[in-house]
């Protein structure tokens, strides 16, 4: 009685599976995996790993109120709230493997010669802020550094392709005390910033054309031209115009050759790619006027002569206030910088409470086309000052095409640093540890233009990044060549097979 009773259990389990079993297996098989725009499907970040967090939340923050759902973009569009991270939830930290869209590296920033290490256990949330932190340390607590700083990166687990980013923070120290290097920005997929292995002839280039703009130093090795005269060039660079080592991932890149992350055309070209870099914020005080002063700034590669926009006027560049006038520094050897210098709010300087806010609202030109691109950049939600794409537009005296309002899938990045190259360093008087803190990150898009995910058709990055892992996670590597590898052949350069 009991095996009679136990077959005819077994043979109901067996029905009902197929009958309402299967019509679930199903259609749970058929949904799509969702990434949630990170690196992975369900939200892995880009090691594979899910977060172990009690209350392991999307793209958009539930903690994000209704009202900033959605906005009128400063265009006169309709945009939608696509992320947004408000750090309400107390105790968060972001070593490698716990949160699905962010991470804090562990390395010092060699690049701009920090004074600092950036240290994993100097980012973390507290009384509903993001935090990251600058202490002085013990040579031996700060790998013989004497400081520590921190860098939340969302590399490679949130990116996204045109919008409006908006961020709500307080400054760290004193409008009256030089020395504190805190930013907010944004870099392009293909470059992680601190990995100089990953940045070596992506940044900043911006930049899809065929010619001398693409090779080593903007000369070519032949005849020696453009000839740039030595005041248009850097000082510091024996008044050369540039120093980089060309673009990596270029339009003159030989077909047959596969170190490309593509796309590749019809005719066999490939498209110019880079790392661009759209600076949110970068503040720094003038202490003998105690006042605070945000860069709202871009990069470019190649350059104009002397690092001047094609054009000033106003169909090329506008500014909006006199509290935000353009900035006197133009860039130099590895860079050339449009940047605005705009006045802050003083009272948000090493505040819990009193918070300003900054953002970016940045059109692609190749969404519709050149001519159509710009970057906005905004304060207390005010704009502050537009650059068009036009600006960039071709040289002819430096031989070289328009640069684009980059189209590249953007990451974000938060740090708190110091760094002689940036300013004065006034050790006596800065007061440890510094908090740069972070009350929320919010992007925004146009309703018809969504685009969030690292590795868009347009712009893959995917595949190049996990065929060179060590590129993008060895922060000893200064440069491409430290693999060692050569950089794809140009063909400005080199005889290509096809």
């Amino acid at each position: 009685g009991l095996l009679n009773l136990l077959a005819i259990f077994v043979i109901a389990t067996a029905l009902v599976g197929v009958f309402a079993g299967w019509p679930v297996y199903n259609w749970a098989t058929s949904l799509k995996p969702s990434t949630f725009g990170a690196a992975g499907i369900g939200g892995t970040n880009g090691s594979g790993q899910v977060p172990d967090l009690p209350n392991f939340r999307g793209l958009i923050d539930k903690d994000t109120p209704e009202s900033a759902l959605t906005r009128k973009g400063h265009d006169g569009r309709d945009y939608q709230l696509v992320f947004s991270d408000e750090f309400e939830q107390d105790g968060r930290l972001f070593y490698e493997g716990l949160d699905p869209f962010w991470q804090a590296v562990d390395l010092w920033y060699w690049q701009t010669q920090d004074v600092e290490w950036h240290d994993p256990g100097n980012v973390y949330t507290e009384d509903g802020r993001l935090v990251i932190e600058l202490t002085k340390e013990s040579l031996a607590d700060s790998h013989g550094m004497g400081y520590l700083g921190g860098m939340l990166q969302s590399w490679n687990q949130f990116c996204f392709v045109g919008g409006y980013i908006e961020v709500s923070a307080s400054l760290p120290g004193d409008t009256n005390i030089t020395g504190l290097w805190p930013a907010a920005w944004m870099m392009s997929n293909l470059g992680r910033a601190g990995y100089g292995g990953s940045l070596d002839g992506t940044w900043p280039y911006v930049y899809d054309s065929c010619d001398v703009g693409t090779l080593p130093n903007q000369t070519d090795p032949t005849t020696g031209l453009p000839e740039i005269a030595p005041s248009d060039g850097d000082q510091y660079h024996d008044n050369d115009l540039s120093w980089l080592s060309g673009q990596r991932f270029s339009r003159c890149t030989c077909p047959e050759e596969t170190d490309h992350p593509g796309p590749q055309y019809a005719n066999g070209t490939w498209k110019g790619r880079g790392a661009a870099e759209i600076d949110i914020l970068e503040a720094t005080v003038d202490a003998g006027q105690g006042r605070g002063h945000v860069s709202m700034s871009a990069q470019w590669a190649p350059f104009n002569p002397g690092y001047r926009i094609v054009n000033s006027s106003s169909e090329y560049v506008e500014y909006f206030t006199e509290d935000c006038p353009g900035n006197e520094y133009l860039g130099g050897a590895t860079q050339q910088v449009t940047s605005g210098l705009c006045l802050t709010d003083t009272s948000t300087y090493n505040s819990t409470t009193n918070m300003n806010t900054y953002g970016v609202e940045y059109k692609p030109s190749e969404q519709d086309g050149w001519g159509t691109g710009s970057i906005t950049w905004t304060q207390g939600g005010e704009k502050m000052w537009t650059l068009h794409d036009k600006a960039m537009g071709p040289n002819e005296e430096a031989q070289i095409s328009q640069r684009w309002v980059t189209a590249e899938p953007m990451y974000i990045i938060f740090n708190l640093a110091m760094s002689p190259n940036f300013g004065r360093i006034d050790y006596d008087n800065l007061e440890f540890p510094s908090k740069f803190r972070i009350d929320y990150v919010r992007v925004y898009q146009p309703n018809d233009q969504i685009s969030v995910g690292c590795d868009p058709k347009a712009n893959p990055t995917k595949d190049y990044i996990d065929r060179n892992q060590e590129l993008y996670h060895n922060p000893n590597l200064t440069s491409y060549g430290d693999i060692p590898r050569t950089f794809p052949k140009n063909r400005l350069l080199q005889t290509c097979d096809a």
